[in-house]
């Protein structure tokens, strides 16, 4: 495998969930769905007492972006690092185009860290290289912090988020990837006491298209639908995998299916979106 991306996830679950060994010396690109997909495998396989061990990235390119983001922050604690990591002698460098290094999401007061770091940054390069005014840009803050508000009331157990801006070559546009993941109860379970559900995929249909939520309180259940309108606005694609289905929003430049069943089973939500640079006739 050369790609750890969403595109590659189910590849990746299958290798990696049945082997000791997690090898990724041939991997040429990673990006935060990747990464913090990796941590997720992680956390399921410490919660089972299992410790992998990963054959790190022959790129020296690809090992300096992994410490760029602070992926090995968090992998030492589930992985065994082969061969030992060292820090760069180059460090973390500024002028970063990153908009959050990978961030475990375990408490509230994580929430604020991360919108806060993430507004520091946003500002100059979502403006900058995407077109976003400020309302964009808060918008885009807003749809952020419902994420991660998410799994903290819903999940039952930790998460991370990933942001960075890329050059993508098939759009000829800037896009901006955000990764946010846990392995907790997941949607069908977390709607259970409340519906009755053929399985995930109507779990995520209830969520994510109708506000559903596990509580009963007027006004909860509409952060996801928030997040996808504002998605859907800056014409911007959004995907939820949850226990054994997917369901993306997709718009015209994007390729894919919209609605994906009998997946290999993995706990949890795992959300991906991407974000656009505007157009000229949006902005």
């Amino acid at each position: 495998m050369t790609q750890l991306t969403e595109e590659t996830f189910e590849k990746t679950l299958y290798s990696f969930v049945r082997s000791d060994l997690i090898d990724l010396r041939r991997v040429t690109f990673i990006d935060p769905y990747g990464m913090v997909g990796l941590l997720e495998i992680g956390e399921l396989c410490m919660l089972e007492d299992i410790k992998k061990t990963i054959l790190l990235p022959g790129s020296a390119e690809v090992l300096h972006y992994l410490e760029r983001m602070d992926f090995f922050t968090n992998a030492k604690r589930y992985f065994s690092l082969e061969p030992m990591h060292a820090p760069s002698p180059q460090g973390r460098g500024g002028g970063s185009d990153v908009l959050l290094e990978i961030t475990p999401i375990a408490r509230s007061n994580d929430i604020h860290t991360i919108v806060s770091r993430v507004r520091e940054r946003a500002q100059a390069i979502l403006a900058a290289h995407l077109k976003y005014d400020e309302r964009a840009v808060n918008g885009f803050i807003v749809a952020l912090s419902e994420i991660c508000q998410n799994i903290i009331e819903h999940s039952e157990n930790k998460g991370f988020v990933g942001i960075q801006k890329y050059r993508f070559q098939n759009l000829g546009k800037n896009i901006v990837k955000i990764a946010v993941m846990d392995a907790g109860i997941g949607f069908r379970r977390s709607l259970a006491a409340r519906f009755k559900l053929r399985g995930d995929l109507e779990a995520i249909e209830k969520a994510l298209l109708h506000g559903a939520s596990r509580h009963d309180d007027e006004g909860r259940g509409h952060g996801l639908a928030a997040v996808r309108r504002f998605v859907t606005q800056w014409q911007g694609r959004f995907s939820i995998r949850s226990g054994t289905a997917r369901l993306s929003i997709l718009p015209k430049w994007a390729r894919g299916r919209e609605r994906e069943v009998n997946l290999a089973k993995f706990p949890g939500s795992q959300i991906n979106i991407i974000l656009p640079e505007v157009s000229s006739k949006q902005a």
